[in-house]
């Protein structure tokens, strides 16, 4: 990364990144790992572990993955070559400035929600780490702001964090499960019969690739930073070989040979110390993204809306302070059930904005021309909301969440996709017939 643009804290919230500011592909490999090797990809993994056969459950990962693999290189690759956001995409994208708005907010609460979840476990393990003897609303409020500063810092900081908890997490993970699945036999694991209620394959798929629906959405917010595409599919098919397969294989062998899918609460207190660190250093790498990606879709928010752009800094700092709070005082607790159901609303915009950018083109020109100069393209020929895009992403949803045969996450982006690709091509045929 150019050292000049390091020092001077731009962060690109509201113009492409310039090739001389790119990362190298190691750094953004492991930011992406840092995503998506959570501890709640290990509960997911125990999840299917405990309903599902070895095989059963490595399927659904295989084709939930693949879902995840077509919507984070898809949208990747978009943000690699035109150096944007996912919410700064989508006003060139279908959504229109007002739509990208719409999109950009709902990023934002939806990440500012996991953030303040992330931040409640991390404050109970540093909680637990003093003995009790700070307090709920201590640990929190100390871990919210820590994880905050650090954000405020950019992309580097997502860097520096990278480097230090993704390493250091494998290394205390591996430990613990050498530790859990000691003195049992491998091959008799992977072929013993599941205790739990079974899971079909299609609700196993839609879980494995819901559960990072929200990071593949907003892989641009990464991507943009990868010096070309090449770097962007070894960047997404790397985070997902390690953090859906291998993690979830992991935790797959451990709810077999334990025989419960409670495998996060056994390694963390199984381990003591190290079970402990696990917590912190997942809670850490996966909220610096949270805070990051929500406060570029928030700024994209408030410039969409006032016209005026605030600093990245002081938004982390305000979003940061906001999550904290909210952490502090139990409200997230409850706020779960509706960050699930924003996620519902996902697979349906990244469908959308897919067919604009890959297929119909419609903003192909206007994005040859800016980026030939370095600048956000132009938004004369841009309507103000891309009503045919919000009405698709509805029907979408709706696909989603009524179709009962399929993978429900796959079938709202067809479905999203197919709607808004047909109802441009009509409404672009109607507007030449008038001509």
């Amino acid at each position: 990364m150019n050292k000049n643009n390091v020092t001077s804290g731009e962060d690109y919230a509201f113009k492409p990144v310039p090739l001389n500011a790119r990362s190298n592909l190691f750094t953004v490999t492991l930011i992406r790992i840092g995503i998506m090797t959570a501890l709640a990809q290990f509960m997911l993994g125990a999840m299917l572990g405990h309903a599902m056969t070895f095989g059963e459950a490595l399927l659904a990962t295989f084709l939930g993955s693949l879902i995840l693999e077509f919507v984070s290189l898809g949208l990747g690759i978009a943000g690699a070559r035109e150096g944007l956001s996912t919410s700064l995409l989508a006003r060139w994208c279908g959504f229109g400035r007002l739509g990208s708005v719409l999109i950009g907010l709902v990023i934002a609460v939806s990440l500012l929600g996991w953030f303040g979840v992330q931040n409640a476990v991390f404050a109970n393990g540093l909680n637990y780490a003093f003995g009790g003897q700070l307090g709920f609303a201590w640990s929190a409020a100390i871990s919210g702001m820590v994880i905050t500063v650090l954000v405020a810092f950019g992309f580097r900081a997502l860097s520096w964090t990278a480097k230090i908890a993704v390493p250091l997490f494998f290394f205390v993970i591996a430990w613990i499960s050498l530790i859990l699945l000691e003195g049992h036999n491998i091959v008799d694991i992977m072929t013993s019969v599941p205790a739990g209620t079974p899971l079909t394959l299609g609700a196993a798929a839609t879980a494995v690739a819901g559960g990072y629906i929200v990071c593949a959405l907003t892989t641009a917010d990464i991507s943009r930073y990868c010096q070309n595409e090449r770097h962007v599919f070894w960047m997404v098919t790397w985070s997902i070989i390690v953090g859906e397969f291998i993690v979830n294989s992991i935790a797959i062998l451990i709810a077999h040979a334990l025989n419960t899918d409670d495998v996060v609460s056994i390694m963390t207190q199984t381990a003591g110390v190290l079970g402990l660190l696990s917590v912190i250093l997942s809670a850490v790498k996966i909220n610096d993204v949270n805070l990051y990606s929500s406060s570029l879709a928030f700024a994209n928010t408030v410039e969409g809306v006032t016209g005026k752009k605030w600093r990245h800094t002081w938004l982390t700092l305000g979003l940061g302070i906001i999550g904290t709070t909210l952490s502090i005082m139990g409200i997230l607790e409850e706020f779960t059930r509706f960050l699930v159901i924003l996620g519902v609303v996902f697979p349906p915009i990244a469908g959308v904005m897919l067919v604009d950018y890959y297929i119909l083109r419609t903003s192909r020109q206007l994005f040859d021309a800016a980026r030939a100069e370095q600048k956000l393209p132009t938004e004369a020929s841009t309507p103000q909301i891309g009503w045919l895009a919000v009405f698709s992403c509805i029907v979408g949803t709706l696909a989603g969440l009524g179709i009962k045969f399929g993978i429900p996450s796959l079938n709202s982006i067809l479905v999203a996709g197919l709607v808004y690709g047909g109802l441009a091509k009509i409404n672009s045929s109607l507007r030449s017939s008038r001509i």
